[in-house]
Formats: C-alpha cells, sequence, structure tokens
C-alpha cells in the first residue's frame, strides 16, 4: 500500500537548518509530483513545496530563498533542506503526493525557538 514516513525533525534555533526525509513506497514514485505540507498547531495544514516528475521545484512564498526541496528517484526519496529557519516555521511536516487518495504520514515535527 501507498506509504510516507517522514524523519529529520528536530529542534532548531532560529537561523538554524534541518534536513527533512521521506520515504515513499507502494506506487511509481518517479511518475509522481512529490510535495511538502506544514501543519501548525491551530492552523490549516499548507503547501510548502512541490517537486515533479523532472526535478522542477516551486515553493510557497513563506519559504522561498530558504527551503530547498529535491528528490532521489533511485531510492524513492524527498528531502527538504531547511535554512534560516524561523519561529513561524513550527509546524509537523509531512510529504505525499498531490491526490488526496494516498494517506498521509505521521510527520515529522519541526520546532524553532531560542
Amino acid at each position: 500500500q501507498v506509504q510516507f514516513v517522514e524523519s529529520g525533525g528536530g529542534s532548531a534555533q532560529p537561523g538554524g537548518s534541518l534536513r527533512l526525509s521521506c520515504a515513499a513506497s507502494g506506487f511509481i514514485f518517479s511518475a509522481y509530483v512529490m510535495a511538502w505540507y506544514r501543519q501548525a498547531p491551530g492552523k490549516q495544514r499548507e503547501l510548502v513545496a512541490i517537486i515533479n516528475s523532472s526535478d522542477t521545484p516551486n515553493y510557497a512564498d513563506f519559504v522561498k530563498g530558504r527551503f530547498t526541496m529535491s528528490r532521489d528517484n533511485a531510492k524513492n526519496t524527498v528531502y527538504l533542506q531547511m535554512n534560516s529557519l524561523k519561529p513561524e516555521d513550527t509546524a509537523m511536516y509531512y510529504c505525499r503526493t498531490l491526490s488526496n487518495l494516498h494517506p498521509w504520514g505521521q510527520g515529522t515535527q519541526v520546532t524553532v525557538s531560542s
């Protein structure tokens, strides 16, 4: 079955960096646009970044210039390099395709505070 397993979250100080990973399985990974989402407490889940099958990423304005999304089709894995972290980046981060037919993973928590 389709599955997403996120990892790499943790605590960081403002201005710090973290690298998230997401291992996907159960579908033809290389054929799908992949996305990172995040959900902060009391807020709706929001789209952070996407990357298409040709390795072209696009970013939400609030992370542009700070976050970099990449993919490794040989490993069925996507990554999110997060630099210049801000307290407002604190959230649970999830990866998934854009398909609502695919389930959410457990997410990985990112906390940015001094």
